[in-house]
């Protein structure tokens, strides 16, 4: 297994950072290289902002689900999907365009968090550890005050970096579904009860499937989290809904 595959099985997420900081030049070669992702018709649908602001990063420690250690995190960086340069830029040479719709915002989307992916897949080459807060997708009120989001412009994705832990480097990771769950040849295959239990048998250890699911539903799916989520990007989403 080369070095990059290495990294890859090795990555987990990390929520306690020593307290050093990490160096504009490690950072800069982050961004650099979350530039280097695919995109598009190499349009590069996303904005990423580095959150330098301490203040800026007490406030979505506190709108992204009360999580202090994104506030301790060194680096802060949050992938907006932007629908919005590219249509500003065609106003600007009179091409007349459409207003931008869902489809527009969803290839932003792939843009923005496969550009995510190569800032956490760099930042592990160099030592650091990340962790992504999908919790930049609630309170879209409030997060678009503090980050004066336009119209045609999601927080897609927030990842913050750090030092990690020595705690934190042997924590093990959490295991994965095993590939014949996840990967369907050619067409979708729609798993039965018994290949459903088989899946997440892993997850139930001391407790019966349904234990285990059900807790799960209350904590994950069923939260109030998730159904700001739900609320906030639907908000969102009524941004691409205007006609013409």
């Amino acid at each position: 297994m080369n070095s990059i595959m290495e990294s890859l099985y090795h990555r987990k997420s990390v929520r306690v950072y020593e307290d050093r900081p990490v160096s504009d030049e490690l950072k800069n070669e982050i961004l650099d290289a979350a530039m280097q992702a695919p995109s598009a018709g190499c349009q590069q649908l996303y904005t990423i902002l580095d959150i330098t602001d301490q203040n800026l990063k007490d406030a979505l420690a506190e709108t992204c689900d009360h999580q202090p250690f994104i506030a301790k995190a060194p680096v802060v960086l949050v992938f907006c999907a932007d629908c919005r340069k590219w249509y500003d830029t065609y106003l600007e040479a009179d091409c007349e365009p459409r207003l931008p719709g869902a489809g527009d915002l969803m290839l932003a989307v792939t843009d923005a968090v496969i550009a995510a992916q190569n800032a956490v897949v760099a930042a592990e080459s160099l030592g650091l550890g990340s962790c992504y807060i999908g919790d930049i997708m609630e309170n879209c009120e409030e997060q678009r005050r503090l980050l004066k989001l336009p119209e045609y412009v999601f927080p897609a994705a927030m990842l913050v970096f750090g030092w990690p832990t020595q705690q934190q480097k042997e924590r093990q990771k959490p295991q994965r579904c095993k590939r014949k769950y996840i990967v369907h040849e050619n067409t979708y295959h729609s798993m039965n009860g018994e290949e459903l239990r088989e899946m997440f048998a892993h997850q139930c250890k001391n407790r019966s499937f349904e234990e285990w699911c059900q807790a799960f539903c209350q904590r994950k799916y069923n939260s109030d989290f998730s159904r700001e989520m739900t609320r906030s990007v639907e908000e969102y989403l009524k941004q691409f809904q205007k006609t013409e």
